[in-house]
């Protein structure tokens, strides 16, 4: 069968070079026509498991409670007193021109919100008009001491130095958007749980389609706006200190940090692909042809996500580096084998030397290929769907680039001069020796240092956390970083959290005469259990507000069973749950209807009962009702919500142990069952991923290394080889676990697919030196001059790539986006020592084992083809 394939190999292939090229740049520039489509990714979607119903749950709170997206503008004055004239003046243009922008609903800041004690005012004052600090004649010190100390607006609205304030943008919520996200959700679980049939089929492909068209439109509008948002401000920036923050901006801000890696560090690592193969080759052919490689792989590869609309997320945005390295690895170990025949067999002709390189050359390239396709397939157990996708991305990348290497780089050998002047002694094998001659004469310091730095790793390994602060992704310089930083430690937290409480299904009635377990004075005429809205209460009918209620609603119906959270005992379970979260270290500002029933009963100077509750929600002016009701109360669900923020620069910051203690709080000092308390948010969204890298870095390294661990059983047909195999790159995977686990870096996103990457790109050096050490050693039998020679011939190859992904992914610690500078830099490490490894503790591995069958005793199964017996 081998020789089949070479046969047809040599005909289409090598017999037909030009046809070959021309069919190859053909399809490179149909790829390249569906460039300019080319999208990237930075939505929720991106950012969240791929079955976590907590992102249903968040776009079913967002709807209900109509909390959109916002934008917020900190806003310092550098003139003077933030309360002058002046500044208030500045404050208002720039408000204006923010409220025209397309998308935004409404400006909240300091200018427009209600104002209760500037002076306090009796709850009969507030129902007959609001105030602000725009309204004529309004003491603005006053004003100042109640934005500082006012529960509705501390640590809301104003700095506590009094010197920053907020202006909040808020975002048209895109109902249409959520509605088609949901329809989707609920037909891809139906799909995996029982399946589709052929109109559901349909209508799941097509609503697919029309949501991601609907996203690609709303977020190129959100760019847009930011720009916007960003050319407004930079006519204030000679008044005021001004930064741009919210969910938007970042996501806006990120693709942009997508699009800068991809192209600055694309380039930056075309050119050290120059540099490093004219150091190594000095001969232009050398560098022309594996570069040709490398771009046209990666235009490809674009190209096909471009017309597929396979979008790019912060995840995959190295894909692009990580592809040329690899290509760059296979065209290096094809030309090193090209010369090493040249050397060897200067008779022979261009055809000879192509077929030869090829013959050799197929099968560990095909097995390296396999092995580091495994590697990333496993990361599609992760459940994370841009780290899913990432690996199926980079399979279909090293699947083309072997293609592509194997059609570009013989062809064109084929149409060239056999040999151009100028082609230097390669003396390089002289280094890679050294490597041999320390394995084999200190074998105690090999094999004591692989035992130290597996104990070490062991130790970092097991402090490895996934917690990790969102800010420390963006490098201080940018927009990003600074401004979260002011939002956070002056203006109460940057990331929110949601707790819904649901109505309780029974609460104890109270009866005539008797007295209220709420503290409140009935009369002897009302009940708790009215109250709670039980709607089989046989007492309802004594209730002398049940009929013809004028306060229960807005449209006269009563609403009894939908008040439980408007009244004296609802109002206590929440105002205990919010004191408890504004007493935890971790969280700023909390709002909830306790906020409003802290006001109401300061301004009614002392308590009131549920009457009287009715009485002022019925009464409030809708600018009240707008910013401490509707936010946070939900009549017709019967579901009450209390928002806080966290503040993402507290270094104590643990998301899993915080929303747990919440729980544990409610749960077990309030007596709230656990089906009526449920978190949402961005944190708890971001924290379900984060709890899941865990279990997927061991299901991913579990994966890759079974895979792999079958690819050596049918490659060399000998467990014992595939287990020496494997040690030097478990070994390299765990020394960088470890050390992240010692630098206390956090498993992410991006640094959970590093060891599987190590595996899969490290394995490719053991099966290229355990390939070629098994054709030397068939020559003599002699482990330790086998070794020598598999070191100054294939081990060349694998230092020269080695040198190359190691430098190449180096390049990324210039990067803005901290992820991709961990990623960079530790792939770099575990690149490192996959190399030391394979240049040392395999060898010696083999030296000392001897898993090989000595020729004498007859020649092993599986032999590969040599020059000798496959000339060409």
């Amino acid at each position: 069968m081998l020789l089949g394939l070479k046969t047809w190999y040599e005909k289409l292939v090598l017999g037909h070079p030009k046809m070959v090229l021309a069919l190859v740049a053909l399809l490179t520039i149909a790829a390249a026509a569906g460039l300019p489509n080319f999208k990237l990714d930075a939505s929720a979607d991106s950012l969240t498991l791929e079955t976590d119903d907590s992102l249903d749950f968040f776009r079913e709170i967002s709807e209900r409670y109509n909390s959109g997206d916002f934008l917020v503008v900190t806003y310092r004055y550098k003139q003077g007193d933030l309360f002058s004239d002046d500044s208030l003046a500045t404050m208002r243009r720039l408000q204006d021109e923010l409220a025209m922008v397309d998308g935004v609903t409404g400006v909240q800041s300091i200018l427009n919100v209600p104002l209760l004690y500037s002076p306090k005012l009796s709850i009969t004052e507030v129902a007959g008009g609001i105030r602000t600090l725009s309204s004529p004649g309004v003491d603005k010190s006053l004003a100042r001491q109640e934005f500082l100390e006012s529960p509705i607006y501390k640590e809301l609205i104003l700095s506590p130095d009094g010197e920053t304030t907020a202006l909040m943008l808020n975002l048209t919520l895109d109902k249409e958007g959520l509605d088609l996200v949901r329809e989707r959700d609920a037909l891809r679980r139906l799909r995996n749980e029982q399946g589709l049939n052929t109109e559901q089929a349909s209508r799941l492909q097509a609503v697919s389609a029309e949501y991601l068209k609907h996203r690609t439109a709303q977020e190129t509008a959100a760019r847009e706006r930011v720009d916007e948002v960003r050319q407004i401000l930079t006519h204030y920036e000679e008044n005021a200190e001004l930064f741009l923050g919210g969910l938007t901006m970042i996501t806006s801000d990120m693709i942009a940090f997508i699009q800068s890696d991809l192209m600055v560090f694309g380039a930056g690592i075309l050119i050290f692909i120059v540099v490093t193969l004219l150091l190594i080759f000095r001969q232009p052919r050398w560098v022309l042809l594996p570069l040709i490689t490398c771009v046209t792989t990666a235009v490809m590869m674009l190209g096909l996500l471009s017309w597929l609309d396979w979008r790019m997320t912060v995840i995959s945005a190295n894909f692009v580096a990580l592809l040329l390295i690899i290509t760059l690895a296979i065209t290096i170990h094809l030309a090193v084998r090209y010369r090493e025949y040249f050397s060897q067999y200067p008779q022979w002709d261009r055809l000879q030397l192509a077929s030869a390189t090829v013959a050799f050359m197929a099968k560990p390239c095909l097995y390296t290929g396999l092995t580091t396709m495994v590697a990333f397939i496993s990361l599609v157990v992760s459940g994370i769907r841009p780290v899913i996708d990432f690996g199926w991305m980079m399979t279909i990348g090293v699947t083309m680039a072997l293609v592509l290497s194997f059609l570009i780089i013989p062809a064109s050998l084929m149409l060239l001069k056999k040999r151009d002047s100028g082609q230097g002694a390669d003396n390089s094998h002289a280094f890679t020796q050294v490597f041999s001659r320390f394995a084999e004469n200190h074998r105690g310091i090999v094999l004591g240092v692989a035992v130290l730095a597996a104990i070490i790793s062991a130790v970092g390994i097991s402090r490895l956390k996934v917690e990790n602060r969102f800010i420390d992704y963006f490098d201080d310089s940018t927009e990003i970083h600074q401004g979260m930083l002011v939002i956070d430690q002056r203006l109460g937290g940057t990331i929110n959290l949601d707790v819904i409480l649901n109505k309780p299904e029974e609460t104890a009635p109270a009866f005539d005469g008797e007295e209220d377990p709420f503290g409140t004075d009935f009369g002897g005429d009302e009940t708790v259990g009215e109250v709670a809205g039980e709607e089989a209460d046989p007492f309802a009918a004594e209730d002398p507000f049940a009929a013809d209620d004028p306060f229960a609603s807005g449209d006269g119906a009563s609403q009894a069973p939908d008040a439980y959270w408007f009244t004296v005992a609802g109002l206590n379970q929440i105002e205990q749950l919010h004191d408890f979260l504004e007493a935890q270290p971790e969280i700023g500002k909390v709002q909830s209807l306790a906020t409003l029933y802290k006001v109401a009963q300061d301004l009614n100077d002392g308590g009131l009962n549920d009457f009287e509750l009715a009485v002022a929600r019925q009464s409030l002016p809708d600018e009240i009702n707008q910013v401490l009701i509707n936010p946070y109360w939900s009549p017709q669900a019967q579901q009450a919500r209390i928002t806080m923020r966290v503040m993402e620069t507290d270094p104590n910051l643990r998301r899993d142990e915080l929303i747990q203690r919440i729980y544990t709080y409610v749960q077990d000092e309030m007596g709230i069952a656990p089906e009526n308390i449920r978190q949402t948010g961005m944190l708890v969204l971001y924290n379900n991923m984060l709890q899941s890298l865990f279990k997927s870095q061991i299901l991913t390294l579990g994966a890759v290394f079974a895979g792999i661990l079958l690819m050596f059983l049918v490659l060399f047909r000998s467990l014992s080889i595939a287990i020496i195999a494997l040690v030097p790159n478990m070994l390299a995977a765990c020394v960088v676990l470890g050390g992240m686990g010692l630098a206390n870096i956090p498993l992410d996103m991006m640094t959970i697919t590093i060891a599987a990457i190590t595996v899969g790109i490290g394995v490719d050096h053991a099966i290229h030196y355990l390939y070629r050490f098994r054709e030397e050693f068939a020559k003599d039998g002699d482990y330790i001059a086998t070794m020598h020679r598999s070191h100054a011939t294939i081990g060349r190859a694998m230092f020269y790539t080695a040198i190359t992904i190691i430098a190449g992914f180096s390049i990324l610690a210039l990067s803005k986006f901290v992820p991709s500078i961990y990623f960079g830099l530790l792939t770099a490490l575990a690149m490192s020592a996959a190399l030391l490894g394979s240049l040392t503790l395999l060898p010696l591995l083999l030296v000392l084992f001897k898993p090989l069958k000595n020729p004498a005793e007859g020649s092993e199964p599986g032999k590969p083809l040599t020059a000798e017996t496959c000339p060409g």
